[in-house]
């Protein structure tokens, strides 16, 4: 049986994982797939249609095995995407037909070509009714000459598909039939994997899976050697610290299956167990000449939040795991599968936790949320570097296309935030595509305004692009926070008189606490009120003035929203049934006492 690797690297929404399923079916390995989109293993891929977590499968075709691993397209993931990358000898880009070139899509290129990877291009969704498959070929062209690909890798094969109706093609004009051109452009094209059978055993840990029964489980790729169950082996840390062991158990990959083998040739795809501790990273080596293979680079956090134990009034009403210790295990477990985070415990139950971004710190508090955790979180900061005494933050290529008719406020709210706008160039169909580099800090809050802006139709992408020079003061939100000043339970009669003065986040039965925010403010500047206030009951009835209340609905407060909104003397309480909003201090006292100190 002769091995391919290949990871699927696209933009988000390109399809990347409705072709795996496709492949799956059509190469036989699956007979039936029980639903769509199989690789979205868990609850949040499956509602958000993206995938957060690299995958892998493995297909059998003619006398090959085909592994495949279906990478994250967020720029949020990208330690994900990283140490994937280095365990294939090959990539399936993904693009849309229609879209092209995303931000993304140059992040995860950028990767793949510096390690030297022979790319096949797939113009995927060429069905679209305004798909530019032409285009899209030299817009990928142009894209891997700015990167410095090699004459090899710019000789790459295209393939024409329609993942979701099941069909690739070498030109245009075939017809539309199977995926058979795909796999056959794998097969002639992706190299086959390097190392020797004869060598002493070299294998790298790229992922970990925990099994009730048998422990610990590492995903790697086999360097060199042959692993065979039963053997003893040495685990090679990325600190180069060594620990024995024997494999227990050993795992290859068909489908969506683990099937238990006796040894896995080199080139190979496997999961092993009997290793008490493992990281991603580690290599697993020969026990009498343990040789560790390259540490796996990853890159360096952007932006960082505090998560602390909850010490609302409402504290420990409504979850499960409520305490410190909890909470540190969780965050540690978190830390060992995913390697571009990082955690550092500040004191008895304060934890700050660093990502890549703000949409995977909200994945991961949305996580901990549905596990029955409780606690707070702080207002996502970026990382600021300092560098021959000159202060440097994070940087971002964002891309926005919209419809034309609101490029000017998108423009306009864009610079305010110390965005500057680098190309501008028309879509067609009326949308428009503008590239700004923007500071990271500059984007936080900015996604649910900017949908608001474009009604909803504005696509905005972004990834990391360097460290610069810091840019000033940076955008905070001009309207203040209605804030509660009493304890007890939200009445209608209170909100009703409430509502003219801003937007309102509670409706009436909700608890309230002193110093927990019910709402924005229609204006600058914090306001206190009282939510609970009941009606003054006399037995004289006034003509018209006990008409039903009419409350406008309250705004929906989702975890990422309220984590943009916030400013930095505001938390997000995360419950399993709630996400409130409060002020660091709950006292008004002591938030004046804060103001002040800050003002002087």
């Amino acid at each position: 049986m002769k091995i391919k690797n290949i990871a699927v690297i696209a933009h988000v929404d390109h399809g990347k994982t409705t072709l795996v399923d496709e492949m799956l079916k059509q190469s036989g390995t699956l007979k039936k797939l029980e639903e769509e989109r199989v690789l979205d293993s868990f609850d949040l891929e499956r509602e958000r249609g993206i995938t957060i977590l690299s995958k892998n499968t493995a297909i059998f075709y003619r006398d090959y095995k085909i592994n495949i691993i279906d990478t994250p397209g967020h720029s949020d993931f990208s330690g994900e995407v990283e140490r994937v990358l280095k365990m294939v000898d090959g990539v399936l880009l993904l693009v849309d037909a229609q879209e092209g070139v995303m931000p993304q899509t140059k992040f995860v290129v950028r990767k793949a070509l510096s390690l030297g990877l022979k790319p096949i291009l797939v113009v995927n969704k060429i069905d679209k009714p305004a798909a530019e498959p032409d285009r899209v070929v030299d817009e990928v062209f142009d894209l891997f000459v700015d990167m410095d690909a090699t004459e090899e890798q710019l000789e790459f094969p295209v393939i024409y598909a329609s993942a979701k109706n099941g069909y690739a093609k070498l030109n245009l004009e075939d017809d539309n039939n199977d995926l058979l051109p795909l796999f056959e452009t794998i097969i002639s094209h992706i190299p086959e994997p390097s190392g020797s059978s004869d060598a002493p055993l070299q294998m790298q840990i790229f992922t970990l899976d925990y099994d009730n029964y048998v422990g610990r489980i590492g995903i790697a790729r086999v360097f060199n050697g042959i692993v065979k169950k039963g053997m003893a082996a040495k685990v090679i840390g990325q600190d180069g610290e060594i620990r024995e062991g024997k494999i227990t158990k050993l795992y290859t990959f068909k489908g969506l299956k683990r099937l238990e083998v006796d040894n896995a040739p080199v080139g190979d795809i496997v999961a092993v167990a009997g290793f008490e501790e493992l990281n991603i990273g580690d290599t697993i080596a020969d026990y009498e000449n343990p040789v560790p293979l390259s540490p796996l680079h990853i890159e360096e956090p952007t932006i960082s939040v505090f998560i602390s134990v909850n010490d609302s009034p409402l504290a420990g009403t409504e979850g499960k795991h409520v305490t410190a210790t909890k909470l540190k295990d969780r965050l540690q477990k978190e830390m060992r599968t995913n390697v571009a985070m990082k955690f550092k415990e500040l004191g008895e139950g304060k934890f700050k936790v660093s990502g890549r971004g703000e949409l995977q710190i909200a994945i991961l508090a949305e996580t901990l949320r549905r596990e029955g955790y409780e606690f707070s979180i702080s207002r996502p900061e970026v990382i600021v570097k300092e560098e021959n005494g000159k202060r440097l933050e994070p940087f971002e290529l964002l891309v926005v296309d919209v419809p034309d008719e609101f490029t000017g406020t998108v423009i306009e709210k864009i610079g305010k935030r110390k965005g500057e706008m680098i190309s501008m160039s028309p879509m067609g169909a009326g949308r428009t595509r503008i590239e700004f580099v923007i500071p990271s800090r500059g984007l936080i809050g900015y996604r649910s305004e900017f949908l608001t802006d474009t009604k909803g139709e504005g696509i905005m992408n972004s990834t990391f692009l360097e460290y610069r020079e810091f840019s000033g003061v940076p955008y905070r939100r001009k309207n203040g926070a209605i804030v509660s000043m009493e304890n007890g339970v939200a009445t209608a009669y209170a909100l009703y008189n409430l509502q003219e003065r801003g937007k309102l986040f509670v409706k009436p039965g909700d608890k309230v606490y002193k110093g927990m925010i019910i709402g924005e403010h229609n204006r600058e500047g914090d306001i206190d009120v009282n939510p609970i206030r009941g009606k003054k009951l006399t037995n004289i009835r006034a003509a018209g003035s006990d008409e039903a209340i009419k409350l406008a609905p309250p705004v929906e407060m989702t975890l990422e929203r309220a984590l943009e909104w916030i400013e930095e003397d505001e938390l997000v309480e995360v419950t399993p049934e709630s996400i409130r909003l409060r002020k660091k201090f709950l006292d008004p006292n002591e938030r004046k006492r804060y103001q002040k100190q800050k003002m002087g």
